[in-house]
């Protein structure tokens, strides 16, 4: 049974995208939201690397993401920082959104975890219909331009209590007609050189052209699309591996 963001995974994650490491994101999710009053949404929240600085802006950010997993450890570290916001389980596709946002953000790429083509175009109307008039999205995507079969990988952490995890990944499969890559990942847990867990993962991870993914959000309702290079707010992409921020706006007429 191959898992997705379980125990070891999003142990991980925390230890690879802790608290207090930006990208150059923080700042700009920071600056780009700093006029918002209302409420933001952060689909696939994660561990909330992102969610706790705005908190702490004083921005009134909630989150959500489908990993159980991924939920207690953003808890625990929202505690940590002395905050509480509002999280819960659901999924971009499909999740109940009865609150109206004035902005919903989905950085570093996540939004690529929705492979099939359905449930990303599901998820974007999802986001529009939960935005407020004049409210704005914004998603950070990334090109993917290794997609060599069975080119295996490997990484290693070390927890806090000596420890050490493993991560041994390769791409398994391509779908160039649908635009994504399947990859296996197997994670391994050691102590004192004994092998104590391991966790079996199939990883799928979506791509766009640039230019394409701005004719869906137009196709939506979508307007006012700005796209942004590595956070360099209306430089658009140059190099393929860039991070590519869209931002765009809803009017409601």
């Amino acid at each position: 049974m191959l898992s997705y963001y379980s125990n070891l995974s999003s142990e991980v994650y925390d230890m690879d995208k802790y608290i207090g490491l930006s990208f150059g994101d923080v700042e700009f999710y920071s600056d780009r939201l700093a006029t918002c009053t209302g409420s933001i949404l952060e689909p696939g929240v994660g561990t909330g690397r992102i969610i706790i600085p705005l908190l702490e802006r004083g921005l009134k950010v909630e989150g959500f993401d489908l990993s159980p997993e991924m939920l207690k450890i953003c808890r625990t570290n929202c505690e940590k920082n002395g905050l509480n916001p509002n999280l819960f389980e659901g999924s971009m596709e499909s999740v109940s959104l009865n609150t109206t946002y004035e902005a919903i953000i989905v950085p570093t790429g996540t939004f690529l975890l929705l492979y099939k083509r359905e449930d990303s175009i599901k998820a974007l109307k999802n986001f529009y219909h939960a935005l407020s008039n004049g409210g704005k999205l914004l998603i950070d995507l990334f090109l993917q331009t290794d997609i060599t079969l069975d080119k295996g990988s490997t990484r290693t952490w070390e927890t806090k209590n000596g420890d050490m995890i493993t991560l041994e990944s390769k791409v398994v499969e391509v779908d160039y007609i649908n635009q994504y890559t399947i990859s296996h990942n197997r994670y391994e847990k050691w102590r004192n050189g004994e092998l104590i867990l391991t966790e079996l993962e199939r990883f799928p991870l979506r791509w766009f052209g640039i230019e394409e993914f701005k004719m869906i959000l137009e196709q939506i309702g979508f307007e006012n699309i700005v796209i942004s290079a590595d956070y360099k707010y209306g430089q658009y992409p140059t190099n393929s591996s860039e991070m590519i921020t869209f931002e765009a706006s809803v009017n409601k007429k």
